[in-house]
């Protein structure tokens, strides 16, 4: 598998690596960081940190970039409501180059619902589930950044933990089980399957037990399962699933979360606690395998050199994954310990990437620790009121008119 990819990255990482058109005159990055108490989401100007703006919310948020970076959406799960923002930072893609604009960030409004949880931006759309009101709200990213709140809602087959994703005319959504179930608990995941518009299935359920995580990359939508990983083939019809099965020599585990490259068709997951596995749906066997010292904190790709991964550990290590060796290149110990044991809500440290610099937050120093992609070094440290939750990096280069 990771022959099959190798040719293909490198040409992306060198087309990546050009260097700059000379009328290319504007850079810039915003981080937005959610604060585990305080009901603020705060954006920070990465170049001059001084520059901030603060929204407040009604608690802490998980925070979702779109494609572009112009859209972030604050996820306030206990607080059963969801935010929208500008980031203030557009850009758009010609071909030969990209224009960005650059203006200040705000506020759009806010949609409120049962249980908001998983949220998945897709060709212009933004699908929220809602787990305990049995639905999706499906909201379209252009409409929003021109301040209309329009949210439709696609019926799930029954209120559950799962996910929408918009697919063109259709969604693909989880299925989870009709079962009665004890007190006030949801129903467990079973399948996922193709449905038009109005909930009703235009194909058929494929089985994919505990489904949890989802990632688009290339051509393919996959979900994470008991049984392996469930592979959606955009290019097929509404019953293009194949379950790619995890091989038999893996310990006994399973993934629950993805992310899907945007410069290859490759995908990162986490296997269990102390492992990583690095996906291409098209070649047998389909996963690599890779261990890690201490069990994992996060984990983030890079956009500007997808043949590398990030990965922070609880011994407060940081590490860079080459997913065409499938190796751990460089390991560096960047703050004190954070253990994985306690409630999952717990502060602990989060990655974001920002063309050559990592950001990672660092809870217990109240800042955002500022990293070096090429040798793991200490940039900057950006001192934070509050305790850091999630963040997020928007931006990139373009020409400004």
């Amino acid at each position: 598998m990771l022959s099959r990819l190798t040719g293909a990255i490198l040409v992306s990482a060198l087309a990546i690596g050009h260097p700059a058109r000379a009328d290319e005159d504007a850079t810039a990055w915003r981080l937005f960081v959610a604060d585990h108490t305080d009901p603020t989401v705060t954006a920070i100007d990465l170049d001059v940190p001084e520059k901030r703006w603060t929204f407040e919310v009604a608690g802490p948020a998980k925070l979702y970039a779109s494609a572009g970076g112009a859209l972030v959406t604050a996820v306030q799960s206990d607080n059963e409501r969801v935010d929208f923002l500008k980031s203030g930072l557009a850009r758009d893609s010609h071909g030969d180059h990209a224009d960005i604009e650059i203006s200040e960030p705000e506020a759009i409004g806010s949609i409120e619902g049962p249980r908001p949880f998983h949220v998945v931006s897709h060709g212009g759309m933004v699908a929220v589930n809602f787990d305990r009101g049995g639905y999706a709200g499906i909201l379209e990213e252009g409409l929003l950044l021109d301040g209309k709140l329009d949210e439709r809602r696609f019926p799930m087959n029954v209120a559950h933990h799962g996910f929408v994703a918009a697919m063109g005319d259709h969604f693909v959504s989880s299925i989870a089980s009709k079962e009665p179930v004890a007190d006030d608990a949801l129903p467990p995941r079973v399948g996922v399957g193709t449905f038009a518009a109005d909930g009703m299935p235009i194909g058929s359920m494929h089985a994919c037990t505990d489904l949890h995580g989802e990632a688009f990359s290339g051509n393919f939508l996959l979900a994470g399962c008991k049984e392996g990983v469930i592979a959606f083939d955009a290019r097929g019809g509404p019953d293009a699933f194949t379950m790619l099965p995890y091989p038999a020599d893996f310990p006994e585990d399973k993934t629950g979360t993805l992310l899907g490259s945007v410069s290859m068709q490759v995908f990162l997951g986490n296997y269990g606690a102390d492992s990583v596995v690095i996906v291409d749906p098209t070649a047998e066997p389909y996963f690599t395998r890779v261990e890690l010292p201490f069990r994992r904190v996060d984990f983030i790709l890079d956009p500007a050199r997808p043949q590398f991964a990030y990965i922070f550990t609880e011994d407060g290590s940081l590490h860079r994954l080459n997913m065409l060796t499938a190796t751990i290149e460089q390991s560096t110990q960047i703050t004190q310990p954070y253990s994985m044991d306690g409630h999952w809500r717990d502060p602990r440290p989060r990655i974001a990437v920002a063309d050559d610099r990592l950001i990672l937050t660092d809870p217990l120093d109240t800042s955002l620790r500022i990293i070096s992609t090429a040798d793991f070094a200490e940039i900057d440290r950006i001192a934070l009121q509050g305790l850091p939750y999630n963040v997020i990096a928007v931006g990139g280069s373009g020409l400004t008119h």
